[in-house]
């Protein structure tokens, strides 16, 4: 079978201001770990054609598909609120952009896939770890449904990467809405480029925002990203989930969840809970990721000032307005994220109180985060709680509250069903599968993809990975990558 990619590759045509082109350094004995079937059928490939030699080969990078033109994309971007002026893909190449069933433009990326001329000191690879992590997490932030990227595919290089050891290398096929960042627009703004800020603010509102802004028009793009960035958070707030490295070039233009290095989700409930490696004073903590967009969006709209007027201070004024205005669309998303949550059908003032009033008692009861809320619905939460005195007193309120709503308890159980998963990508259980992984066995790895896969519904067989985590298999830290 002929592999067959329909590619439009409409960054690419901006011009080489925006990436170096180049294409990916072929690996040595390349071998198929997965392919997501079902988003290959979305993208309008044939899987079929991707598990040939040609398709992996592709995968890999050891060929270039008719119709592709790789690069890799220049940015820059704050880290842990420093500046660094360029940054851009060091390990990654943009094959190209397909429109995919939905009429969606998305790119297709190989991560992993050799050095660049952005890669500084690193070497352009990756290792298998990383890249099965955040295959199993993007696919099951999908699966909750969280604005993410996606993986289609995982492919083994034969070869070796040095990191504190000699680990196996792999290539990670990422599929996003695109894969411009906060940091894409700063890469233009601190070089004064401001022609090449507007062509790319012009290209992001055509292919992202057409339909809610229009052309030129920055102060809109602005308001347009801050809601889905509120949207993007208050949703990773409500699966217990930590994005562990928030820095700008980490901030995606068109609100997907993009980079799933030290990433993690919460088991026993910890507001200031930091697990990255590399976030030694908590800047990324669970409880502060609200502030941190704001703080990506700042960093946005000083990129864009130069287009949304003239007169520095009405830019400063207007874009101030739009960036003060993400504390109540979060907080209006983050309510009905948890009232969903709390099987709440309608909203009252009082349910912010009632919501905050449950994650206290979760902190002060060491609380599973996911367990607790899924045992809502099922009459188990109270036994997440090693003292269940607070929250007995608070199902009282609950109680109450559920009894003024006008649907059935049958209805209120149905939707916390559908809105507290059963099953998330538990940090143990994802160590699980990289270190079984790492000895050639990929059993773990498929068996917990597929339990993310259909996260709300629990299935006989899967109930070990419901578990919290023993004090031994407790993971206290994740790491980068690179």
């Amino acid at each position: 079978m002929t592999l067959s990619v329909p590619f439009d590759n409409s960054y690419a045509r901006l011009g080489e201001t925006f990436f170096a082109r180049l294409a990916p350094t072929p690996v040595k004995a390349p071998k198929l770990i997965a392919l997501n079937d079902a988003l290959a059928r979305e993208l309008r490939i044939s899987p079929d054609a991707l598990c040939t030699p040609e398709g992996i080969s592709m995968l890999a990078g050891n060929s270039v598909p008719e119709g592709a033109d790789p690069l890799a994309q220049a940015y820059a971007g704050h880290q842990f609120g420093n500046f660094v002026p360029q940054l851009g893909d060091g390990r990654a190449h943009l094959l190209g952009e397909v429109v995919d069933t939905t009429g969606t433009r998305r790119d297709i990326q190989l991560k992993g896939s050799g050095r660049t001329p952005f890669s500084r000191m690193g070497d352009g690879r990756a290792w298998l770890g990383p890249v099965l992590r955040e295959y199993i997490v993007s696919e099951a932030m999908h699966a909750l449904g969280i604005p993410t990227t996606r993986a289609l595919a995982a492919v083994e290089t034969g070869e070796t990467v040095t990191r504190e050891t000699p680990l196996p290398g792999a290539v990670l096929t990422r599929i996003a809405a695109s894969h411009i960042r906060v940091g894409t627009f700063q890469y233009f703004a601190v070089r004064g480029r401001t022609d090449a800020v507007r062509k790319l603010t012009d290209h992001v509102i055509g292919r992202h925002y057409r339909q809610d802004v229009q052309a030129g028009d920055a102060l809109g793009l602005l308001r347009a990203v801050t809601g889905r960035q509120a949207r993007l958070v208050a949703r990773w707030m409500g699966a217990g989930f930590i994005h562990g490295v928030m820095n700008t070039d980490n901030c995606q233009i068109a609100g997907e969840t993009i980079d799933y290095g030290p990433c993690a989700f919460i088991d026993a409930y910890d507001p200031a809970a930091v697990f990255s490696s590399i976030d030694l004073h908590g800047r990324y903590a669970y409880q502060n990721q609200p502030d941190m967009a704001v703080w990506n969006l700042a960093q946005f709209a000083t990129s864009l000032l130069p287009l949304i007027d003239t007169d520095q201070d009405r830019a400063v004024e207007a874009a101030t307005g739009v960036i003060n205005g993400f504390t109540r669309a979060f907080r209006d998303e983050w309510l009905g994220v948890f009232r969903a949550k709390l099987g709440l059908h309608r909203a009252e003032d009082a349910d912010a109180g009632l919501i905050t009033g449950l994650l206290d008692c979760m902190a002060r009861g060491q609380a599973d985060f996911t367990n607790t809320f899924r045992g809502l619905a099922e009459g188990t939460a109270r036994a997440q709680f090693a003292e269940p005195g607070d929250f007995d007193q608070w199902v009282r309120e609950w109680a109450a509250r559920g009894a003024s709503e006008q649907v059935s308890e049958a209805d209120r159980i149905a939707l916390m069903r559908r809105h507290n998963p059963a099953y998330i990508p538990r940090n143990h259980q994802v160590e699980r599968a990289i270190t079984q992984a790492l000895q050639g066995d990929y059993g773990w790895f498929f068996r917990l993809s597929e339990a993310c896969s259909a996260p709300f519904t629990e299935r006989p067989g899967y109930e070990d990975l419901t578990c919290p985590p023993k004090p031994e298999e407790a993971v206290r830290q994740t790491f980068c990558g690179t």
